[in-house]
């Protein structure tokens, strides 16, 4: 399957236990103990995907400021941009996933695929270096288009509370639920003691940016 996942991506492994590590999640890992699974890769993948978009909207976008170079970066590397990619190459079905993923859809989650997406980058780049790395993003990224992240709430929040005052929202995890794999966190924002919504989401950063939305809301009425 490995083979199948090269051509989609254009780019032939040297070490193809790279490519497998990049695949595997860490439930599976969890099942199989001298496993190593792929969250590494993916801090890497994150980094090295990140600089060669900011370096492709540089040069596509001479003109424009770093704080728009920087919303339009966010969409592009955004999670949903990262699933939406996976999607299409159906990165989870080349994923080692545990029995309970597995059993729960989890070649499917969102979560998942976005993260794995990375890894691979990350694989790439280990493998083959930067020119690889480049190889394999740059003709997806010019298919997307440079737009700026309207879905930022939390870059939106701050600006819309910043107009009117000094402090900055301050955002606290309330809760968070399920099982390792699949959990659920619960975040509220409040500015100076005061709540101003509350959000959920598989992680923390998705938890945060659906606080900000409904704050965002709630106070735009």
């Amino acid at each position: 399957m490995s083979k199948e996942l090269e051509k989609l991506i254009n780019y032939c492994f040297k070490d193809t236990a790279i490519l497998k590590e990049a695949l595997t999640h860490k439930s599976y890992s969890g099942e199989h103990k001298a496993v190593h699974h792929n969250e590494r890769l993916e801090f890497l993948g994150d980094s090295i995907l990140g600089a060669i978009v900011a370096n492709y909207i540089y040069c596509r976008c001479p003109w424009s400021e770093e704080g728009v170079l920087s919303k339009i970066k966010s969409n592009l590397v955004s999670r949903h941009n990262l699933y939406l990619w996976a999607k299409k190459l159906d990165l989870g079905r080349f994923m080692r996933l545990g029995h309970g993923e597995l059993a729960t859809g989890g070649r499917q989650r969102d979560s998942i695929l976005s993260n794995a997406m990375e890894a691979v980058i990350g694989a790439v780049y280990l493998d083959g270096g930067y020119p690889a790395a480049e190889k394999v993003v740059l003709p997806w990224v010019r298919t997307q288009e440079l737009k700026q992240d309207s879905g930022d709430y939390k870059s939106r929040l701050q600006e819309f509370i910043q107009k009117r005052t000094r402090s900055v929202p301050d955002y606290e995890v309330l809760q968070t639920v399920g099982p390792e794999h699949d959990k659920i966190f619960t975040v509220a924002v409040s500015l100076d003691g005061k709540r101003l919504g509350v959000g959920k989401g598989r992680n923390k950063k998705l938890a945060e940016q659906d606080a900000a939305r409904d704050a965002y809301r709630h106070l735009k009425k």
